[in-house]
Parts: structure tokens; sequence; C-alpha cells
């Protein structure tokens, strides 16, 4: 199984960047992982924020292949603890997922038609975080999930 990181928005900040490549380069050690940063339209700054989701959308949903098991992550979504997460990802591979993606949207979201697609959406919290530190706390947790299904130290219960 192989797990994907789309981000829409700028390249990493340095202040997360090698957080962000660190913790991908220990998935990697259990996954192949690689991230993925979805540029926003040249225009986005004179779209409405409906429009700059469809057009992100339209970014979005081109990317994907149809066998990608889309992972949306969105306040609204389901709250998973570090072991309801690992144990889902351990789903997903014995259901033998060929790529898992975690898209983080938009700074509006995503649009409906993206919402539709996805196979599941989760929440990191309810609190809203800047896209960077959703990026970081994300990495983090996967590969957390990913020592907790191999029951390794790193983390404690």
């Amino acid at each position: 199984m192989k797990i994907q990181f789309w981000s829409v928005g700028k390249a990493h900040e340095p202040y997360v960047k090698e957080g962000i490549e660190n913790f991908t380069k220990r998935i990697g050690h259990y996954f192949p992982a690689e991230w993925h940063l979805l540029s926003t339209p040249k225009n986005a700054a004179t779209l409405s924020a409906t429009d700059l989701k469809i057009k992100e959308a339209e970014i979005i949903l081109s990317a994907l292949k149809k066998e990608d098991y889309l992972i949306l992550l969105d306040e609204r979504g389901k709250l998973l603890n570090s072991e309801g997460l690992a144990s889902f990802l351990q789903q997903r591979a014995n259901e033998s997922e060929k790529c898992i993606v975690f898209l983080i949207g938009g700074a509006f979201g995503v649009s409906d038609t993206v919402m539709r697609r996805a196979n599941f959406t989760w929440s990191l919290s309810p609190l809203v975080f800047p896209h960077q530190l959703v990026r970081l706390i994300l990495a983090e947790q996967v590969y957390r999930a990913c020592t907790i299904n191999r029951n390794e130290k790193y983390h404690h219960t």
C-alpha cells in the first residue's frame, strides 16, 4: 500500500519542513510515502470562495485515480484517536488498497464534488489549524499509527 499526502497550497514553510520530511521518511519504513503539493489556481485572489473550491476540485479530481482511496481531512469529519487511526490504516492494508491519499483542502475547504468522492472524511480535531501545522500533525500521526500496528515503542499509552 502506498501513502500519498496531498495539500492544496504553497510549499512547506521552513519551520515545519524538517519535521514533515522526517516523519515522511519514517513512514517509508512501513509504506512508500510521498507529498504532492497542489498549486492554487493562478487567479485565486480574484475568485470567490465557491469558485476557488470548484477550480481546486478540478485539479484534485483530475489528479486522483479511480482506485485511489481518498481520505479527506476536514474538521467536520470523524474523530479518531491514534489507536483508531492505526486500526483504520491496518484495515485498508488488509483490504489491499493500492494507494491511500490523505487530502488537505484549500483555504476554504473543498467543493461538494470532492466531499462526495472521499471514501472517508477524518477530523484531526474540532479545532482549526493552519495548513502548515496540519501537514506536520498528519505526517506524525500516520507514523504513530504505523508504529502502533507494529507494537513499537514510539507510542506510549
